[in-house]
């Protein structure tokens, strides 16, 4: 089978690296918010285009601390987009708010700001826009209607580290973006892990308070907060990874580009990058309309792929159902995307195969 991802490639090619990184935090024996976690913080930050970033436990701990620190809780409401992983969505109920979901643009899979317009009502605080597959949301125009309305933006950039749109890194647009080191991210950790990235430097407070209990000093606890740090170890070998990322994004792109020539004009579905948008291709989606049997047929091919995702964020059974007719874009891309093995140290010849077997699935539908 061509593997859909392949983690073994990556860490066997950085073995000595990591082995060196945890060797080094072993020796320190500074395992929580030491040297290594600092240094990570500073080069992401640059990376992103912000003054700060905060290492915490997980992306979804991103989400829910930044959420806390721009003030929404109980009453609020937070626009995000019906089509995503659930956890842009549950961290707003999290903070205790409400998740209002607005439709995806069916070309680019991100939140479509017509809809998010609709969607505004007196208790909105905030939107939160999502580069999902590493493709960057119409952020101008989000922003624009943030302005308009005095709302938070809060980027959700889990999967979508190194990624632009126009001339400013994912990370530099909203008040703060959230990143995910989950293993299977084009940065990811050896374990889990995320981050805040913000240019607002009360944000940065915020959350450096809320991820360590609260505490303003040493046991100065003055609100309410969390155990959520990102530890030596991930940041150590993140940084390994970090050096890496921008050859890693060249390889997705250029993988990128053979599928779009060795797939055109089969009646697929193939992603695009918008006009002002650098898109990192965290994943490869394709779409049909026959997509759960083009899946067997690839199967049979020697070729894995995945869904993401199978349900739209309102239909997941917590949310209640509905999509179908209240978000219609959400609830047709669940039933017809299919994501292609896309990462790093896939080969040419993987990649030529993969494309052979993708148009004899096609001409047999």
């Amino acid at each position: 089978m061509i593997p859909f991802i392949d983690l073994q490639r990556q860490h066997a090619a950085l073995r000595a690296e990591l082995l060196a990184a945890s060797a080094r935090v072993i020796d320190s024996s500074q395992f929580v918010l030491g040297a290594e976690g600092r240094a990570l913080e500073q080069e992401l930050a640059a990376l992103s285009g912000v003054a700060w970033a905060l290492g915490v436990a997980s992306g979804t701990d991103a989400l829910r601390l930044t959420l806390t620190a721009l003030g929404i809780g109980p009453g609020d409401e937070v626009i995000t987009p019906a089509f995503s992983f659930v956890a842009s969505a549950t961290t707003i109920v999290m903070a205790g708010a409400t998740p209002v979901f607005a439709d995806i643009d069916p070309a680019t899979y991100t939140l479509d700001p017509a809809a998010a317009a609709r969607a505004i009502t007196p208790r909105t605080r905030a939107i939160m826009p999502v580069h999902l597959y590493g493709q960057p949301a119409q952020m101008d125009r989000v922003l624009e209607l943030a302005r308009a309305h005095r709302l938070a933006v809060i980027e959700d950039a889990a999967q979508a580290v190194g990624a632009a749109w126009g001339e400013e890194p994912v990370g530099a647009l909203g008040d703060a973006a959230c990143l995910s080191f989950y293993p299977t991210k084009n940065l990811g950790a050896c374990g889990d892990g995320g981050m805040v990235v913000t240019r607002r430097q009360d944000v940065a407070e915020r959350v450096r308070k809320l991820r360590h209990h609260g505490d303003s000093g040493r046991y100065e606890h003055v609100e309410l907060g969390y155990c959520s740090r990102l530890d030596e170890l991930q940041a150590a070998f993140l940084r390994v990874k970090l050096r890496r990322l921008a050859a890693w994004t060249t390889a997705r792109r250029r993988i990128a580009g053979l599928y779009h020539k060795g797939l055109a004009g089969l009646g697929l579905e193939l992603p695009i990058e918008a006009a002002q948008a650098r898109h990192v291709y965290h994943l490869f989606t394709v779409r049909h309309p026959q997509r759960d049997a083009l899946a067997k047929l690839l199967t049979d091919e020697g070729i894995s792929t995945a869904v993401y995702y199978p349900r739209s964020v309102p239909d997941q059974p917590m949310f209640g159902g509905g999509a179908e007719r209240r978000w219609p874009e959400a609830w047709r891309a669940s039933r017809e995307v299919l994501s292609l093995p896309c990462f790093a140290e896939l080969t040419d010849d993987e990649v030529e195969r993969a494309v052979a077997g993708v148009r004899r699935a096609c001409e047999r539908l």
